[in-house]
C-alpha cells in the first residue's frame, strides 16, 4: 500500500497478514489525526484475498469513493481512503502495471520498480534506459523477489550465470554488482538500493527515501 495523499504522503507498506490503521500507537499504520478512530481498519489476506474492512470506525472508511459498509476485496490501483484525513493506494505484489500507467501522483512514492514480463526497471517513476543487460537483470530481478532479504552470492550467481556458475570468479561477480549498482545511480545517485552484508551475500533496500 502507497500513501499517496495526508500526514504519511509518500510512504508504503508491504501486506504481510495484515495491516491495522488507525490513531492508536498500536497500529501497524498509525495516522494521527483526532478524525481518525483509535482502530479504525484493517487490510488483510482472507483465503487468497486481500479484503479491507473497517472496525466501527466513527467517520468511516471508504473505497474508491465509497463508504465501506461491508469487507471488501481489494483490486489493483484501488483508493482507499479513512475518515477523507489519509489515502492510499492498493498495489499487489505481482503487479506489472507499468509505472507511466500509474496516476501521477503515485510516481514519486516508487523508488525501484521492476516488471519481469517486459524487463523495463522503474527508478523513482523514471524508467532506466537503455535496458540493463540480460545479467544485470537476473540479478536484479532475484534481490527484488526477495527485498528486505539476504540473498547468498551463491544463489545470486546461479540465477545469473546458471550451468556456467561453477566458472564465474569472484571477479566477475563483484564486476556485474558494480555495475548494476552504477546503473540504478544514474537516476538516485544518494541511495544505495544493493547493500553487502559480509560473508553472507546482497539484500536490496527498497523504503521511501
Amino acid at each position: 500500500m502507497i500513501a499517496h495523499t495526508g500526514p504519511l504522503d509518500g510512504q508504503q507498506w508491504v501486506l504481510d497478514a495484515s495491516l491495522t490503521l488507525g490513531r492508536d500507537p498500536s497500529c501497524d499504520i498509525v495516522i494521527n489525526d483526532r478524525q481518525v478512530s483509535r482502530q479504525h481498519a484493517r487490510v488483510s489476506w482472507v483465503d487468497g484475498q486481500v479484503r479491507l474492512e473497517d472496525l466501527g470506525s466513527k467517520n468511516g472508511t471508504y473505497l474508491n469513493g465509497t463508504r465501506l459498509q461491508a469487507p471488501a476485496q481489494l483490486h489493483e490501483q484501488d483508493e482507499i481512503q479513512v475518515s477523507f484525513v489519509q489515502s492510499f493506494f492498493f498495489l499487489s505484489s505481482d503487479a506489472t502495471l507499468p509505472l507511466t500507467d500509474l496516476p501521477p501522483e503515485m510516481l514519486h512514492a516508487f523508488n525501484l520498480r521492476l516488471d519481469p514480463a517486459s524487463r523495463r526497471v522503474w527508478v523513482r517513476g523514471e524508467e532506466l534506459e537503455p535496458a540493463l543487460s540480460a545479467q544485470q537483470f537476473s540479478l536484479l530481478e532475484l534481490l527484488y523477489e526477495n527485498v528486505g532479504d539476504v540473498v547468498s552470492r551463491e544463489d545470486l550467481i546461479n540465477a545469473v550465470w546458471g550451468p556456467e556458475a561453477n566458472w564465474v570468479t569472484e571477479q566477475a561477480f563483484d564486476a556485474l554488482v558494480r555495475r548494476l549498482r552504477d546503473r540504478l545511480k544514474e537516476i538516485d545517485p544518494d541511495y544505495d538500493y544493493i547493500v553487502t552484508v559480509r560473508g553472507h551475500g546482497l539484500r536490496l533496500e527498497n523504503h521511501p527515501h
